[in-house]
């Protein structure tokens, strides 16, 4: 029989300013991320005032870890040390492996009512792969399947697989699914996942309803701009919608279980190796792979 997974602990995103000075709610970071491994960061931004978000994030540099940006509105222009450069459009991911280390910038753009929105998720890297070379997937809302259930769901699978149709992304380390999902009014989503991995969803709109903390099947609730990080233990995620569509991300990702060395864009194991790279940074030898 499978096990369904209850809920851990429900919180609510908090403001912050990051980069030049845009304005997002950070969902989950630094303090939290011991729980969510292998993930370390989950920043909402979304505004419509330029004001908020057009200083973006000027040149800043990455190490050890991989951001994976999904645009909801607008756009982000891109850029990076090995000359890469392009724009991320509504309904597109950009998985970025920063692995040894990338120098790159991000700039925030609205829609022609000046909407701008998305979600920047990062994922840490085993020891074993920190210093792989860097590289990029530029994912193509295109190129992103999206699968209706039965029960009226709709999925769309950026990495994983759902009802045996499987997303784009594809030989990522910590074996992760990213699924953006749209629940029916009333109507309950169920999904299958690896027992042990991390998993989390956070609700983009509406309310869901899922299994207590204690095995409780009158539910707990989360609303808009929450995060419901699930018990490591079951291979069933269960979410239903309250009396409106419920829409949000669904996430989980093998635990890599190593130590974290953690200062602004970097993430090594030790102090040493965080010491290296801010000394290679302000040297100019930061960058390994062109």
């Amino acid at each position: 029989m499978t096990k369904q997974r209850n809920v851990s602990t429900i919180w609510k995103s908090k403001p912050a300013i990051e980069g030049a000075g845009v304005h997002l709610k950070r969902v989950f970071g630094f303090n939290q991320a011991p729980d969510l491994d292998p993930f370390l960061l989950l920043d909402d931004f979304h505004s419509g005032n330029p004001d908020e978000y057009l200083a973006g994030f000027p040149w800043h540099p990455h190490r050890g870890i991989e951001t994976i940006t999904y645009m909801h509105q607008g756009t982000v222009e891109h850029g990076d040390s090995m000359g890469n450069k392009g724009t991320i459009a509504p309904g597109d991911v950009q998985w970025m492996t920063a692995g040894s280390g990338i120098i790159h910038q991000e700039m925030p753009r609205g829609d022609n009512r000046k909407r701008m929105g998305g979600f920047q998720l990062w994922a840490n890297l085993p020891a074993r792969r920190k210093m792989m070379d860097p590289r990029y997937r530029d994912i193509r809302c295109s190129t992103i399947p999206e699968k209706e259930l039965d029960s009226g769901a709709r999925v769309k699978i950026i990495c994983g697989t759902v009802d045996q149709v499987s997303g784009p992304v594809q030989d990522v380390v910590i074996e992760p699914e990213y699924l953006d999902v749209t629940v029916p009014a009333g109507a309950t989503f169920r999904h299958r996942i690896r027992n042990g991995h991390t998993a989390f969803a956070y609700v983009i709109g509406g309310t869901a309803r899922m299994r207590g903390a204690s095995g409780d099947d009158s539910g707990e609730r989360a609303f808009a701009e929450h995060l419901v990080l699930f018990d490591r233990e079951g291979e069933e995620i269960v979410i239903t919608a309250d009396q409106e569509p419920v829409s949000f991300l669904l996430i989980s990702g093998k635990p890599l279980g190593e130590p974290v060395a953690w200062y602004g864009p970097i993430v090594m194991n030790t102090r040493e190796e965080l010491r290296t790279a801010f000394e290679e940074y302000e040297q100019g030898t930061f960058i390994k792979h062109g």
